[in-house]
This record gives C-alpha cells, sequence and structure tokens, in this order.
C-alpha cells in the first residue's frame, strides 16, 4: 500500500498540513484497496504496526533473510531453543539482554558434555505449532537436516550450525552433494530430547540457538508443502508461512500491502497479551510519522531522527530505543576496481564527512563508528580511525595511487554508483549526498543509485555485486565479535557466507579458524582481537555511525525488550492505562 495525502506531508518543523490534507490522509489509509485493518472483538489485544514493507519472505535461508520486517514476521511465527537472558537494566524504555546466559524457549534442559563434544538438548512437552502438531526431536532433526542441504538462495541456516563447529556442517556440502544428508552428529534420544556433536570446542553453539535462523520448522506441515523440485519447501515458506512453534500465526500476507499475524490457538502455556498483529506497509517514513501523530496506529520504527524528535512526548505517544548494534557503513566491493587499491579505500575513508553524518544527518542520535563489530559487544575495542587530514589527506592519496585529482577514475563511472535502499531516501538520501559531494570534491566521480529494498537485499547477501554502497541493513545478531568475524569477513572457503564485499585475507581467515578451535577464552580473545584488527585496517568496509535503535510507540504499550535482531517480539508487549 502506498499512502499519497492530499497535500505532501511536511517535515516537522515545517508548515503544518492543513485539516482537509490531514483529513484526506486518514482516509487514504483506512479505506484504500489494502484491505484496511478489522477490528478486534477486544481492541486492546491488536496492534496496528506501521512498517516501511511488509515481509518480502519468511524463509531464513532465502534472500529476504536481512531484510527487517522479514526478520520481525520469523521470530513472532517461530521460538527458538533459546534465548538470551533478560537483564535487570531498562534503557529509555527498553529492557536489555544478558548475552552471558541464556534461558529457555522451546527448549527445557541443554547441557555441555566435555568428554563426548556433545550438546543434550531436551525440548519442553506439550508444545503445538500453528497446524496443532506438537514439537518432537524430529522437529529438531528436520531443521538441522534442512539447514545442511543448502537448498536455500542463502545458506544461514547452515552458516549458523558451522560457525559454531557443529559436526560435519563444514564447506565440503558445497562440493559434495553427499555431504548435505544429516547423520549422526545429530542423534535422537528420545521424543523430547537431542544430542548435537561438534568437532571442536566451540562456546558459540547456545549463541547460535538464539539466533532467527535456526528456528524450529514444524517438520509435518514442512513435508506437506514439499515437492520433487523443492524437498525442503523453499517456495512454501517464501509464500505462504513459515510454520513454527512460535506464539502467532499468519491470518493474511498480503505482499507488498499487508502482513497480519493473530496469535497461536494451541498455545497455553505463555499465551500472548496482544492477540493480534496488523503490519501495515506505509513505505514513506513521513507518512508513518504523521499516522503516528494523528494516533491512528500503535507502534511505528525506522523513521528519521527528525520524526522521532517530533513524536516524543506528544499525547498518548512515547519514543524509546538504545544504541544497540544497527550501524552505518560504506560498502566497497573488492571485486570492483579501483575499490581492490586499499589507497582508493583510504582516500574514500579520509574525505567522508564524519561529523556531519553524526550531527546532522543523524541529529546528534548516534556516534562514529570506530569498529568493525558493534562496540556494544563484549570484548570489542574502538580499533579503526580514518586518516587524518580530511579532504588534503584524501587528494595525497589518490596521487599516490595514480590518480591526481582524480583524473583517470572516470574510467570507473559505472563503479563509483553509491547505491542504497531507495525506500529509505529520507534518511539515508542526505547522507548519501554529503558523501558524494565531498569525495567530488577531492575528485571522485560519486553518483547516487538509489534501488528497491529486495533489490538492495539480493545483489548484497546472494549476488555480491554492488560495487559500491551504502548500508544500514546489516548486523551481527549473534552477540560476539567471533560470529561477526565469520558472517561478514572470512572468505567463502572458510565459512563466511554474508560477505558482500568479496574481502579476502588469508591472515584473518587462519586467526579466526585458530579462535574457532581454542578452548582457551584468552587465546581465543586474543585471535580475535588481532583479525579485527587486520580487517579494520583493510577497510574490508568502512564504518561510519552507530545509531540508535528507536520506535514510537502508544504510552499505554509496553513491555519492549532488545533482541539484537532488533526486532519486536510482540508476545512480550501488554498494555496498561499511563
Amino acid at each position: 500500500m502506498k499512502i499519497i495525502p492530499a497535500e505532501s506531508p511536511a517535515p516537522p518543523g515545517t508548515q503544518a498540513l492543513s485539516a482537509r490534507a490531514w483529513s484526506a490522509l486518514l482516509l487514504a489509509f483506512l479505506l484504500s484497496g489494502c484491505h484496511a485493518p478489522e477490528q478486534s472483538a477486544d481492541t486492546d489485544s491488536a496492534v496496528i504496526y506501521l512498517v516501511e514493507d511488509v515481509p518480502a519472505g519468511l524463509n531464513y535461508d532465502g534472500p529476504a533473510a536481512s531484510l527487517h520486517t522479514s526478520q520481525v514476521g520469523i521470530v513472532n511465527l517461530m521460538d527458538p531453543l533459546l534465548e538470551y537472558a533478560a537483564s535487570p537494566e531498562v534503557e529509555n524504555g527498553v529492557q536489555t539482554s544478558d548475552f552471558s546466559s541464556f534461558e529457555g524457549s522451546l527448549a527445557e534442559n541443554w547441557v555441555y558434555d566435555p568428554a563426548e563434544q556433545s550438546w543434550r538438548i531436551d525440548l519442553r512437552k506439550g508444545v503445538y505449532s500453528c497446524a496443532g502438531n506438537e514439537l518432537t526431536a524430529d522437529d529438531v532433526l528436520y531443521t538441522f537436516a534442512r539447514a545442511k542441504s543448502v537448498s536455500g538462495a542463502a545458506p544461514v541456516g547452515w552458516f549458523l550450525a558451522s560457525v559454531a563447529s557443529v559436526a560435519s556442517f563444514d564447506t565440503s556440502v558445497f562440493d559434495n552433494p553427499a555431504k548435505r544428508r544429516l547423520g549422526d552428529e545429530i542423534s535422537k534420544l528420545g521424543r523430547y530430547s537431542v544430542k548435537v556433536f561438534q568437532s571442536a570446542p566451540n562456546p558459540l553453539f547456545p549463541h547460535i540457538l538464539t539466533s532467527f535462523a535456526l528456528r524450529v520448522f514444524d517438520s509435518q506441515e514442512m513435508r506437506k508443502h514439499a515437492t520433487e523440485s523443492d524437498p525442503w519447501s523453499h517456495q512454501y515458506v517464501d509464500e505462504q508461512t513459515s510454520p513454527g512453534f512460535g506464539p502467532y500465526c499468519t491470518e493474511r500476507w498480503i505482499k507488498g500491502d499487508e502482513f497480519v499475524l493473530t496469535a497461536n490457538p494451541y498455545r497455553e502455556e505463555r499465551a500472548p497479551s496482544i492477540k493480534r498483529i496488523v503490519f501495515k506497509r506505509v513505505p514513506l517514513s513521513s507518512n508513518r510519522f504523521v499516522i503516528m501523530k494523528m494516533g491512528e496506529a500503535d507502534l511505528s520504527d525506522r523513521l528519521t531522527p527528525r520524526e522521532f524528535e517530533a513524536l516524543a512526548g506528544l499525547d498518548n505517544l512515547k519514543v524509546i530505543g538504545l544504541t544497540g548494534n544497527e550501524t552505518l557503513f560504506l560498502h566497497m566491493n573488492f571485486k570492483s576496481p579501483p575499490f581492490d587499491n586499499p589507497l582508493i579505500r583510504r582516500a574514500v575513508s579520509a574525505a567522508v564527512p564524519y561529523d556531519w553524518i553524526i550531527n546532522n544527518g543523524y541529529r546528534a542520535q548516534a556516534k562514529q563508528w570506530l569498529s568493525v563489530v558493534p562496540t556494544r559487544y563484549p570484548g570489542v575495542s574502538e580499533n579503526f580511525q580514518p586518516p587524518p587530514g580530511g579532504l588534503e589527506a584524501a587528494r595525497q592519496l589518490l596521487s599516490q595511487a595514480g590518480y591526481p585529482n582524480g583524473k583517470g577514475l572516470e574510467e570507473f563511472q559505472e563503479n563509483f554508483q553509491l547505491s542504497y535502499v531507495a525506500e529509505k531516501q529520507i534518511a539515508l538520501g542526505p547522507i548519501a549526498n554529503a558523501i558524494r559531494a565531498k569525495l567530488r570534491e577531492v575528485g571522485i566521480p560519486v553518483e547516487l543509485n538509489p534501488i528497491p529494498l529486495t533489490q538492495f537485499g539480493d545483489r548484497t547477501l546472494v549476488k555480491r555485486d554492488l560495487p559500491f554502497a551504502l548500508s544500514d541493513q546489516e548486523k551481527p545478531v549473534v552477540v560476539d565479535a567471533g560470529y561477526a568475524i565469520q558472517l561478514f569477513f572470512a572468505s567463502p572457503s572458510a565459512g563466511g557466507v554474508n560477505n558482500m564485499t568479496n574481502y579476502h585475507n588469508d591472515s584473518v581467515d587462519a586467526l579466526w579458524a585458530s579462535a574457532r578451535t581454542t578452548a582457551n577464552p584468552s587465546a581465543r580473545a586474543e585471535f580475535i582481537a588481532r583479525a579485527l584488527d587486520q580487517i579494520a585496517a583493510d577497510i574490508a568496509w568502512l564504518p561510519l555511525a552507530e545509531f540508535k535503535t528507536q520506535w514510537a510507540t502508544h504510552t499505554e504499550l509496553y513491555g519492549f525488550r532488545w533482541y539484537p535482531d532488533n526486532s519486536i517480539r510482540f508476545s512480550d508487549l501488554y498494555r496498561k492505562e499511563h
């Protein structure tokens, strides 16, 4: 659905809309041909959630896996085996998590046996999917077997098992189809128990079980929709629903329009207080801002800093959030000349207007990012510093690279198109323009290239062919710097799965291999620190800013908690009078 008011909504702080325009906008929202939200019998149990787009797919091994609203859909339809434990700390209305401890979700017990290098997982009994099927060990085996099949467009499930050293989840699966079948590395101990073997001691195993991309499928329902050409039901999950054992079920899914969830009728324990969630697609943040200001929705995110400022403190509205793991960076593809030249990457890093981005682009609701991993994560140090000297340093670096004042760079004009998500024009457009202006000032011929969100995700996660991009899409959802190294910076031969810049450094691969297999925590931390230093020195990507994860919501809505995938668990939420 696209909302087009009679008059374009003015940004906060500028001329207000006329009463006629406000009415027209509201009428467009409620009476458009996009299935306006039906009223629940209990209106207190329903939430209207404004999003830039509804889920493009619900397959965590598919190209939509990197898209925010797809992840929100997945985590509300499917529960994980474990979650990070809740922390007593609350920051600006949001409860935080304790990343050093875990609590059971679908799992009741989880025990490590160092002699066997194995984990025993006992499942909770009496947990049912939306189809009415009980959770059993067979569902866990199916989930890991599907991950090992690497049959999806993006093998994210395989990657998570691999990064945690689950036995036989290695890169041989890509070259040898026989290796893609699940063996006795995961065995069934009983109806509600499994054992998982590791190839080496690796503390990441419980962490990866919290991720949105190893959530347990309802194997009975998945097999009903398998075909000869699609034995693992990827098409079904990308087009119909993601059948799991979560608090909600899919009531309606109209791609590009609306996504509606209702409480799982088979869920008796831990049943959600909020019974119905209506995701309404409103691509422009300015329109989401107006609808929230009018009180016609309960919740929205992905607004601009200026819009969040304007909503904070209004009657019946509050803005909550914290600086977690959301970041902005410049992506320079090592397979796209001249970005394979380290002097060019350093020249770009010298010319970027960091202060402008923080103070103007984010209105001081961000800080300069001085690492390649979120600095909130344990053990991460600020190890990146752009070359001093600004524009003059950039000019000197270009001359050293053989391109004085940028002369000769016109040969690479196509690769200097700076891509970013078109739906984020209001937020990212000014930042992209500021970067373009400074780079052109030193002779780098940058042009802007906004592209649709789904295309951006496909070209970064699957094709990896974007030469130059501005991204705020990525975050390591497992809270560990080593996990981030394998996710974003390890070469494919070393198990990297989302290395969108095609970065490859043998020493980084070797350091991470050593970190993965050592049982000594101090040695692991040292290997990881050295790898991060090398990644920062190579400018595998250019860190720009760490910005707040924020939500604008009704003052009566409580229970928000920050998870590292930045997705709301609607089952956490409840209403109470302010």
